[in-house]
């Protein structure tokens, strides 16, 4: 038998030909503290189950890296799907199983059909699941044609997938069996059930909800705490989706080409209209309100959110003024620095909270306050006669990240504020069990307005985006629940749009470049989606802030 000569974590390895990653992963898994569920092959991603070539550079991912969760977690729903038809026995008493977004440290879910959905089912449900872990029953990939695969999932029912790949350019598709059960996923799968250890599922609200490790603790389910303001927000966009028609890509290219896109867009422009309107009466109708508070996590839309709502506050006669909390950073070399030694202008320290709240305090006083604007190119804060008097009809709208924390704001009277959070929380899915990540959005978002705005090319911003991540985790998410109203920027025809902008900037990151793999996985979910021109988007559009044309650009 031949042998290859294989590079496994920089050791040179002699293997005989016809090897697989997981059987070389085997004789590693005992120095890893986390199942090993895929391999890194010359710098990109592959299962487990494909054989090794000569020549391979190979090293492995577990479920406590990035990758590595993602694919657990994708896994995971796998085996719930698999159980859950399992335990109704008759896969013609579940019209639809729906995997929809993120609530606490999982997955909200729902069902439909004859079968009850109840704690006794998920029990059995459970109980099939963990059986299929002690089976260690091997998880098969295997590709057919495109044709074939519209007919599999007409026959299983399900015709989220059936619609999608009617509007597939590849003429094949790739599958996955577990123990007959057989479904499409965006994304990798680990090579058998043996390392699916973790889960648990509770019933909540109309649904329940498959709870997993996360990222940072991969062997321990977290106690489930759902944070109801959240979770409404993104329910109610999921609802008004499915009331247009529209609760999948699938379906959104359906309507792209056989109908009008200029009034999906103005429905959408109008739902967001309507929105702001009713957030600016609320602000309106208490005249203790002077500081509206307005936070949420990169390329939300906070910029145009602001204008847009300043402009509803006009509309009762109240006098908006907006002032950036960016404005009251501390010089550059009073900054704080990170673990790295680099400057850190996500935390509050990097602000100097207390003249915000004496110049803060003093406009509620009624007393003239001179404003600073923060020069990023020097690294200074400089007065340039900009003064401020709140008038009786004045209300200030004050952005930043950290406004629904009550440190920044600690010397406000609560009844003078008013707390907004605003997030692009994307309420389409890819089909019914594969869902878009909220953070898919604000990536591409902020992909194309880096390059539009500040000459930053893709494999910057790609490359910043965990920092940012991070930032958002530590400063932005504790405090969303503090809002006393949320507002969900994400529109549903933005992808499509996005689409022509951000493949071009994708592209041009090389194979050789460590950001490579997360552009390839951009463009290949960017490939699901027909795409839409953005001639008939109004220019007060949140989505103009990152593609550009908007009448509040600076």
């Amino acid at each position: 038998m031949n042998s290859m000569n294989i590079r496994v974590r920089g050791q040179e390895k002699v293997y005989p030909e016809g090897t697989t990653y997981g059987e070389i992963a085997r004789e590693w898994s005992r120095e890893a503290r986390y199942p090993i569920v895929l391999a890194s092959v010359n710098g990109r991603l592959s299962e487990l189950f494909k054989k090794a070539e000569d020549g391979d550079q190979v090293d492995f991912l577990t479920t406590a890296d990035k990758a590595g969760h993602s694919t657990y977690v994708r896994s995971l729903l796998l085996l719930l799907l698999k159980a859950m038809y399992h335990v109704v026995g008759d896969n013609s008493r579940i019209d639809r199983v729906g995997i929809h977004f993120i609530v606490s440290d999982g997955c909200y879910c729902t069902m439909t059909g004859e079968a009850e959905l109840n704690q006794q089912f998920l029990d059995e449900v459970k109980k099939d699941m963990e059986r299929m872990v002690q089976e260690a029953l091997p998880v098969k990939k295997y590709s057919v044609p495109t044709w074939q695969a519209v007919e599999k999932f007409r026959d299983y029912r399900m015709y989220d997938k059936e619609q999608l790949f009617r509007f597939r350019r590849n003429s094949r598709v790739n599958l996955y069996n577990l123990d007959g059960f057989e479904d499409y996923f965006y994304g990798y799968m680990v090579p058998d059930t043996s390392c699916l250890k973790h889960f648990d599922l509770r019933l909540f609200e109309d649904g329940f909800v498959l709870l997993y490790p996360t990222l940072e603790q991969p062997d321990q389910v977290p106690e489930f705490a759902p944070e109801m303001k959240i979770y409404h927000v993104q329910k109610d966009s999921m609802e008004w989706g499915a009331k247009l028609g529209i609760p999948t890509v699938g379906a959104l290219n359906h309507y792209i080409v056989h109908q009008r896109t200029k009034d999906l867009i103005m429905i959408q422009e109008a739902y967001h209209e309507k929105k702001i309107a009713q957030i600016a009466e609320q602000i309106a109708s208490d005249p203790r309100k002077k500081i509206v508070l307005i936070a949420g996590p990169s390329s939300s839309g906070k910029t145009t959110f602001s204008h847009r709502l300043s402009t509803q506050l006009s509309v009762y006669g109240l006098k908006p003024h907006p002032i950036p909390v960016d404005d009251y950073f501390v010089e550059r070399e009073q900054t704080p620095k990170d673990e790295n030694g680099n400057y850190n202008f996500e935390c509050l320290e990097a602000l100097d909270v207390q003249k915000f709240n004496e110049d803060m305090c003093a406009l509620l006083a009624g007393e003239t306050v001179e404003l600073p604007e923060f020069n990023f190119k020097t690294g200074h804060r400089e007065y340039k006669g900009k003064y401020k008097k709140l008038g009786k009809d004045d209300i200030l709208v004050i952005e930043g990240i950290h406004c629904l924390n009550e440190k920044l704001t600690f010397s406000l009277p609560r009844e003078s504020k008013f707390k907004i959070y605003i997030s692009a929380l994307t309420q389409l899915n890819i089909d019914e069990h594969n869902r878009i990540p909220t953070t898919d959005g604000r990536l591409l978002r902020r992909i194309v307005r880096d390059a539009r705005t500040r000459g930053a090319d893709a494999k910057r911003t790609i490359g910043m985006w965990s920092s940012v991540r991070r930032g958002e985790e530590n400063y932005i998410f504790p405090y969303q629940e503090e809002a006393d109203i949320m507002f969900n920027s994400a529109l549903i025809y933005e992808l499509a749009v996005l689409k022509l902008y951000a493949e071009p900037l994708l592209f041009s990151i090389q194979p050789e470049e460590p950001e490579y793999k997360e552009a390839k996985r951009l463009l290949k979910f960017l490939d699901y989606f027909v795409p839409i021109p953005a001639d008939d988007i109004p220019n007060n559009s949140l989505i103009r802030e990152f593609i550009g044309g908007g009448c509040f650009d600076i």
